[in-house]
């Protein structure tokens, strides 16, 4: 018998990025005993068979007596990966990976990776259904616009179980919480801003309709792709942009980005593109620039500075890092407490309030958001959405107190590698 090796390029082979993910950075862990014939008569034949005989006459068991109470799918086509793009499913596993132990981390929700080897959409929704019944939740991630769209939206239709595209809601949660601080700090009033989007693919859409479900007047509001301002009377647009065009840019406003940004309070880039000074002259002064593209934002931080009071980016090594991780391990957390059968907006706009009330005593400007690295913000995060969900009538469980919940401390010292 012969084995083939595959040795890594020298150079690569010293990287310590490498040595970190030799074999995965997650393995599964048994949660019970099987030490004896007792144990393994418990926890599987035949006491498991008693098991299986009361969720078959009661499904809702199955939250109580399985891992789907606590463990949700991360699922990618790896079509929209990072700043790398269509890299496909098997290069797209480190990072579902890295997905799954920040869900354990700062959640304390187990979580899969899952990377499919299809980018058909009706191939994506079958498989995510059938997978259903062995989750509590699904989050999708790193899939295309504008695909990613409807994947979402029907699977939502189709499930009883939480679905949500990180790539777009996680963003917009984590935006509307640092400008929501940003505001606060610079005393404006959030309702009145004049905020120019550059970017209309899945984040920047997610963001323009968390925005104005948060109180932005769509008046106020300019999206840009890379033709230019989106508005009713381009020809050509999609049926996303189409709706972006009716809920936005009133005026009617044309043109390119230098034309979007005449007399902007805010810029809040999801594109990658450049986005040159001269039009940014155009702002209004002591005015707020979110450049989250990366690992090059669409202005440099030092350049933005002249232009705005406050900068925030996509990077930890800037100030202001608007980072997916404070939402959305709270939300499922929270999702999941609740046995939410899916996660509304006011459920999302609670948890982007809990993200910045957690520092809403400590502002300054380069501090508007929590350090990924918060212990108070996943607890924080899923409180609000909890109560958000029985709010919406969405929750099929009332979660226990917050005194009778594990504290922050325990949640984030849980052993990542299990899941």
């Amino acid at each position: 018998m012969s084995f083939f090796s595959f040795e890594l390029d020298p150079a690569l082979a010293a990287d310590p990025v490498f040595d970190l993910h030799k074999r995965g950075k997650m393995e599964i862990s048994c949660t019970v005993p099987l030490s004896s014939r007792d144990d393994l008569s418990l926890a599987y034949t035949p006491g498991v068979a008693r098991v299986c005989e009361a969720i078959a006459e009661s499904p809702d068991l199955a939250a109580d007596y399985t891992w789907t109470g606590n463990t949700v799918a991360v699922v990618s086509d790896g079509s929209a990966v990072l700043g790398l793009g269509n890299i496909g499913p098997k290069a797209a596993m480190p990072v579902m990976e890295g997905k799954a132990v920040l869900f354990k981390q700062f959640g304390g929700v187990d979580a899969v990776p899952i990377c499919l080897d299809t980018q058909d959409v009706e191939g994506i929704i079958a498989v995510v259904k059938a997978l259903g019944p062995s989750f509590g939740g699904i989050n999708l991630e790193d899939i295309s616009a504008p695909r990613c769209f409807e994947i979402e939206r029907r699977l939502d239709e189709a499930l009883d179980i939480p679905v949500f595209h990180d790539d777009q809601h996680g963003t917009a949660i984590v935006v509307l919480a640092a400008l929501r601080n940003a505001v606060a700090l610079l005393g404006r009033r959030f309702a009145d801003l004049r905020v120019v989007i550059s970017g209309a693919g899945a984040a920047g859409v997610a963001i323009t309709n968390t925005l104005i479900t948060a109180g932005i007047q769509g008046a106020n509001m300019i999206v840009c792709d890379s033709q230019g301002i989106i508005h009713s009377e381009r020809p050509g647009l999609s049926g996303v942009k189409t709706a972006l065009a009716g809920a936005t840019n009133y005026s009617g406003r044309t043109g390119g980005i230098k034309e979007a940004l005449i007399g902007a309070d805010v810029l809040i880039g999801v594109s990658g593109g450049q986005i040159e000074e001269a039009a940014l002259a155009g702002m209004a002064p002591g005015g707020i620039i979110f450049a989250l593209a990366n690992p090059t934002p669409e202005v440099p931080p030092a350049l933005a500075h002249r232009y705005a009071a406050i900068v925030a980016t996509g990077r930890s090594d800037f100030p202001n890092q608007i980072n997916n991780v404070l939402a959305f391990p709270g939300i499922f957390r929270g999702a999941l407490d609740s046995r939410a059968t899916r996660i509304t907006e006011r459920m999302k706009v609670a948890a982007a309030e809990a993200i910045a009330e957690v520092v809403a005593d400590e502002l300054r400007a380069d501090a508007i958001v929590p350090s990924a690295l918060d212990p108070r913000v996943a607890p924080a995060v899923a409180e609000a959405v909890s109560r958000a969900a029985e709010q919406d009538g969405v929750a099929r469980f009332l979660a226990p107190a917050p005194s009778s919940r594990p504290s922050p401390a325990s949640l984030l010292t849980a052993e990542v590698a299990t899941i």
